[in-house]
């Protein structure tokens, strides 16, 4: 059964999600997992005509590598997989580990350095910039621990998500992209939260399956300088090898001029990593139906049925608000009636309520009609 799973898997990854064609050169990244996935994901690649090339990484050694590394190591650790990733027509990177904070106790001046020499020239330059890619999570006991399941049911849970009919998906979102185009105000209320913002002339991008799995979101970002009010974040988030709760931010034309946190410290310290942190570059609206509770890793809470997220820092190249900063945290807020319920409006028109789309048009995105 998991050996089907995985081919299953594997399919979505290569011949959905990045579409291999032949010739093209596809790095697979690999994190802290057995080689069983890795295995069959390049005998698709090589099935579909593609040259896959392999990197395996463990967070145990990054973490050795990072805790007495200068900054030059860094650069030419940046300057070297930069020129193996400027290769690449796709990637394909597997996040797995059984420690979520197995980079905590890293100095913050070295996690600084990585995430602006290292991901942001490699991933956020290059990868993100000039390759088809999608990033993935891979299911074992610590996930399932965070999840607050057993090993199996996790895996269930894991596979369903990440090979539901992604193709339907990706249909029902036409609706909410052709709205989001049009409209100009967006207005978030919910229990602490009282926010507005612009998005006008900022293209809406749907994600089903094609850059993350599990994927569903639709996503733009807001003008820059237009966020104003206040948002109480009320799904734990892990960064750097911390899991903040109860973040709460507070903006002034665009700017986070105040935030406080279980460590209020140290999330200021990540919003100092430099100009463009303080201000966002992504805003989206969450609406994957097997996702229902968040399992503090990102790539899952950030599309849970009935949330949002609001991102502070980079924005992405298709919804363009000129925002550039070396950190990119999606931070989540669920608005379903269990977590506090709440409300979106566009143009001040009420579009979702307690995670429900009320509009006749959006009701196909409701977990009932995904599923």
């Amino acid at each position: 059964m998991l050996d089907m799973r995985l081919e299953r898997l594997a399919d979505v990854l290569v011949n959905y999600s990045t579409k291999v064609q032949p010739g093209e050169n596809v790095l697979v990244e690999a994190f802290g997992i057995d080689n069983a996935l890795v295995k069959v994901i390049v005998q698709k690649i090589h099935k579909a005509g593609g040259n896959p090339f392999v990197n395996i990484r463990d967070n145990q050694v990054i973490r050795e590598l990072l805790l007495n590394a200068t900054e030059e190591q860094i650069s030419t650790w940046a300057n070297l997989d930069a020129k193996q990733m400027e290769t690449m027509q796709a990637y394909i990177g597997i996040r797995g580990g059984h420690n979520l904070y197995e980079l905590s106790d890293v100095p913050d001046e070295k996690m600084k350095l990585y995430n602006q020499l290292y991901n942001h020239k490699v991933h956020s330059s290059i990868r993100v910039k000039n390759t088809k890619w999608v990033v993935l999570r891979y299911p074992n006991s610590s996930m399932a621990q965070l999840a607050n399941m057993s090993t199996d049911a996790f895996e269930n849970f894991y596979f369903n998500v990440c090979t539901m009919d992604y193709e339907n998906m990706n249909n029902a979102m036409d609706s909410l992209v052709a709205l989001m185009n049009k409209t100009d105000k967006v207005r978030i209320t919910g229990p602490d939260t009282d926010l507005s913002f612009s998005i006008k002339d900022i293209p809406a991008i749907k994600c089903a399956g094609e850059m993350n799995i599990p994927d569903g979101e639709v996503y733009t970002a807001p003008v820059k300088e237009s966020v104003n009010g206040v948002i109480s974040y009320n799904a734990p988030s892990p960064y750097n090898g911390f899991v903040f709760e109860n973040v709460k931010l507070r903006f002034e034309n665009g700017k986070i001029v105040e935030a406080t946190a279980n460590d209020t410290e140290r999330i200021n310290k990540i919003f100092d990593t430099d100009e463009g942190a303080r201000y966002i570059g992504e805003f989206a609206i969450g609406v994957n139906p097997f996702i229902q509770y968040p399992m503090k890793d990102i790539l899952f809470d950030e599309k849970i049925d009935g949330s949002i997220h609001f991102t502070p820092g980079q924005c992405y190249d298709e919804a363009y608000n000129g925002n550039s900063s070396a950190i990119h945290w999606d931070l989540v807020l669920l608005q379903r009636p269990e977590q506090g319920g709440g409300e979106i409006y566009f143009d001040d028109v009420l579009i979702r309520k307690n995670g429900r789309f009320v509009l006749s048009e959006l009701e196909t995105l409701n977990p009932e009609n995904l599923k």
